[in-house]
């Protein structure tokens, strides 16, 4: 089992890759296909709106199924597919469909690995081996920065999308041959994702979760790409390293998150915390927009530290879910954080094109980064009303 989780991570390193790319193939793609930023940001929203609304129906499939045939299927067929119709791409609507397949691609995968632990770890180890699992995944992040704008650079973006075809089909059938689902809740307990969203204690903790997410995904998945061309004219191996110090950020942050609840007594507070910062650091850079870039790049590796949240936000939830519900329940936490980033992302391309046409680039950033900013800060005032769970130390 062991060589079944590193290739579940190995699969998250693909899942985080592809859900940050699109921020450095900006001007290659411009150039080639004739992609604008309201493309690429409508086709990163439809990658995380897939990857959502894909939740429900793996968590009944991990629950009934097992992880091992959940995630290796799904893995070969919208991974490996969808990055294959990529690299066949000749226009805007080709992105949009081969990002769709792929979010369907990757979205079980990390819950696969959270609904493992759940099952067969103490409850007191979950938000750690999530970090973990998390942080370590997330060096897609840091291969979808530099490494990936000079593989374009150097073979071409075609040909790169080619090869993730390929490790991503290698992965899936290592997954099914090297995954053990656990064993089956004894007992006949039933129940549906509606048991949950009747839980008086998860409704404080929805609302958060929908937001904490987005500034750090939206803006290291895409919009860090546009900015730093647009106000600061970097060229593509320039916006990569500027990405790549946000993807270390957001790595940093998963391993402080992991354990700090069980050195600190409590949930709650250690995510209000984290991510009022996260907002405080968003609000910054919207005010700040255009005055520096060592300034910027700061900043946004401040939100991608603070807002690593999720798996502890995560491990929460899970700690009101019943043990038969466990597979509906930690996907169902997934929905609201990666479909709050899927909808956010919507809404920024159209809040972006409409605010440039008026006011002009800067200002476009500035309302844009606002928007992230101020959804955090209304999550965080909902979430105030949860109860906190204080994990045995």
């Amino acid at each position: 089992m062991r060589l079944g989780l590193i290739l579940l991570c190995l699969a998250y390193v693909l899942s985080q890759f592809f859900r940050a790319f699109l921020a450095v193939l900006g001007s290659v793609l411009a150039r080639d296909i004739g992609t604008t930023p309201e493309d690429l940001a409508f086709a990163s929203g439809i990658w995380f709106l897939a990857f959502a609304a894909m939740q429900l129906p793996i968590g009944w499939a991990l629950d009934r199924i097992g992880p091992r045939r959940t995630a290796a299927s799904l893995l070969f067929i919208g991974g490996a597919g969808g990055a294959a119709l990529f690299a066949l791409a000749t226009g805007p609507a080709h992105v949009t469909l081969a990002m769709a397949l792929i979010g369907i691609g990757c979205s079980p995968v990390l819950m696969a690995s959270y609904y493992i632990f759940a099952r067969q770890f103490p409850a007191t180890q979950f938000a750690t081996l999530a970090a973990v699992m998390l942080g370590v995944g997330s060096l897609g992040n840091l291969v979808a920065s530099y490494p990936m704008a000079l593989a374009a650079e150097t073979f071409g973006w075609r040909t790169s999308l080619w090869g993730l075809a390929a490790v991503s089909a290698i992965v899936a059938g290592g997954i099914a041959l090297t995954v053990r689902d656990p064993e089956a809740v004894v007992g006949g307990a039933r129940g549906s994702v509606l048991d949950l969203l009747k839980m008086r204690a998860l409704w404080p903790i929805f609302p958060l979760m929908f937001v904490a997410y987005a500034p750090a995904a939206a803006i290291r998945g895409l919009w860090i790409g546009p900015y730093m061309s647009d106000v600061f004219a970097l060229d593509t191996g320039q916006v990569g390293q500027a990405s790549l110090v946000m993807g270390v950020a957001m790595i940093a942050g998963t391993f402080l998150y992991g354990p700090l609840d069980r050195m600190l007594g409590t949930q709650k507070w250690v995510c209000f915390g984290g991510n009022l910062i996260c907002g405080a650091a968003t609000i910054a850079l919207a005010l700040l927009v255009g005055q520096g870039v060592g300034l910027s790049i700061v900043l946004c590796a401040t939100i991608g530290l603070f807002g690593a949240s999720f798996p502890l936000m995560v491990a929460h939830g899970r700690s009101f879910f019943p043990p038969h519900l466990a597979g509906r329940g930690v996907t169902l936490m997934n929905l609201f954080g990666i479909g709050g980033v899927g909808v956010m992302q919507f809404g920024s391309g159209p809040l972006h094109a409409a605010v440039a046409t008026q006011a002009g680039a800067q200002a476009a950033y500035s309302a844009l980064f606002a928007f992230f900013g101020c959804a955090i800060l209304i999550g965080l005032v909902i979430y105030l009303f949860s109860r906190d769970h204080k994990p045995e130390l």
